[in-house]
């Protein structure tokens, strides 16, 4: 508590929640609702380019800075405000370096053909009529392992994402499929840590936790192969008829060979043994510029004056093979540790205005008042979905999506005679798998900028996603293993 003030701070683990009761609701709105007119106008009327390239950017920065002034107007110290952003840039450290990482690995993965063999082989085993539904059960049984969404766009999902362009797919569809899959991955996994964290803010353990999604997340992964299924039988795909040119332009612009395969299964094992992402994926990045000295030695040549330079170029800028095929020159281009800075900065600016967000009392205000809405069950896990999503958008964070309605909602939940289990799975279908959906979430951020493809264009793909809420609604609705604490008993 601080002196002259009604403000409390509640930490959980890493996350703190502050509670301003001066703050009223319209002020704790003013800043959400300035950073949604703005980013609409960006998007709809500026083509995302109002403020140039960095145009998202600089509206969370204004976003900020708005309830920055909130939080003077209502005498909330201006360093809380700072200690709190700093703590947020701290929680995305790791998320930042492994970005870095990502475009080394991206960068290094293509000159030593490694991704080139993915594409090669990819094209010969994974038809139009199957890649789809396939890539999404490839991307769920990687997630699926390693508990990690982000690690598997990393690793097979920008393989999918090149074999399917290869093929003629549009690039939408694939990441949809990909995120699909990665997420009921993640969400499933015991390894995943918001597999964890989402029982332990609502109280209950954690294969009870899995058990009771189960009952939402396989029905709804199964809607999203059907209808990915039906998308493989009905577009139209150019990738049948130069299959074979597509292959032989592979094979002479690089050694394929399936020695290259070591590195991307090295880094696959590593993750399966726990090991750090920092160091699997560093381990990926120093032995695929190991193989590129040993397989595609005229590659490095073309590229610079010496084959080190050339690795290095791979690693920190951007880099593209040319073959005597157009489609495959465009998809063999990479933008190294540079590429990745646009989305960085995202993340670092999303942090900013969370940060001061959460600072000035107004997650926690928001989140209050909509619990205060909810008149009856289904009110009460509508409340909840509601202030998940909110907060994935306001926030940018998907474990404070997870973590404040988690600590707000629990003893609602206790009073309607709810299991713990409900809100632990509301949470993971409302606040967990919707991070991705938005642009400047960093689950958004990262998964666009590392699978190369815009939210916008995979979000309507994203079918497990978006689903995902709706089907833990309709549950609620018709009191589907809706567990109450006194049958439990």
């Amino acid at each position: 508590m601080q002196e002259g003030k009604k403000i409390t701070e509640i930490k959980i683990g890493d996350q703190k929640i502050i509670d301003d009761n001066q703050l009223s609701l319209k002020q704790a709105l003013i800043p959400v609702l300035f950073l949604m007119l703005l980013l609409s106008y960006n998007i709809f009327f500026a083509d995302g380019a109002w403020l140039g390239d960095y145009s998202n950017q600089f509206i969370l920065l204004i976003g900020g800075t708005v309830a920055a002034v909130m939080g003077l107007f209502n005498k909330v110290p201006l360093k809380s405000m700072l200690d709190e952003v700093i703590e947020n840039w701290k929680s995305v450290f790791v998320p930042i370096m492994i970005l870095f990482l990502v475009g080394a690995l991206a960068g290094t993965w293509l000159i030593s053909g490694i991704i080139p063999a993915m594409v090669y082989y990819g094209l010969q085993v994974l038809r139009p009529e199957i890649f789809l539904p396939a890539s999404v059960i490839i991307a769920a049984i990687i997630s699926i392992a390693t508990g990690s969404s982000w690690t598997t766009s990393a690793t097979v999902g920008i393989a999918l994402v090149g074999i399917g362009n290869a093929l003629g797919i549009p690039s939408g569809m694939i990441a949809g499929a990909v995120i699909s899959g990665a997420y009921f991955g993640d969400k499933m996994s015991p390894l995943s840590d918001t597999t964890n964290l989402a029982p332990a803010m609502a109280g209950t353990s954690l294969f009870t936790h899995i058990r009771y999604m189960a009952y939402t997340t396989v029905p709804t992964i199964l809607i999203a192969l059907i209808v990915f299924a039906v998308l493989s039988g009905t577009i139209e795909t150019s990738g049948n008829a130069d299959i074979s040119d597509l292959l032989s332009s592979i094979d002479s612009s690089f050694n394929i060979t399936p020695w290259l395969f070591v590195v991307p299964l090295s880094v696959i094992v590593l993750i399966l043994l726990k090991t750090k992402p920092l160091f699997a994926l560093s381990t990926g990045v120093v032995l695929a510029a190991i193989f590129a000295l040993v397989f595609q030695s005229d590659i490095l040549t073309n590229l610079s004056d010496s084959k080190i330079q050339s690795i290095f170029k791979a690693i920190f800028t951007d880099i593209q093979i040319v073959t005597n095929n157009d489609k495959l020159t465009e998809l063999f281009s990479a933008g190294g540790m540079k590429g990745m800075l646009w989305t960085i900065c995202l993340i670092i600016c999303a942090m900013v205005f969370g940060g001061v967000m959460d600072a000035i009392g107004a997650l926690s205000k928001i989140t209050e008042t909509l619990l205060s809405l909810a008149s009856n069950i289904f009110g009460l896990f509508a409340s909840t979905v509601v202030s998940c999503l909110g907060l994935n958008a306001i926030a940018s964070d998907q474990y404070l999506a997870i973590v404040i309605p988690g600590k707000m909602f629990k003893k609602a939940f206790e009073d309607r005679d709810l299991a713990p289990e409900n809100l632990s799975r509301t949470l993971e279908d409302s606040g967990t798998v919707t991070s991705v959906l938005i642009p400047w979430n960093t689950c958004g951020a990262y998964q666009s900028g590392v699978l190369g493809v815009g939210v916008s264009e995979y979000a309507i793909f994203a079918i497990f996603n978006w689903l995902s809420p709706f089907m833990t609604l309709i549950f609620a609705a018709f009191g589907l293993k809706v567990r109450q604490l006194s049958k439990k008993k």
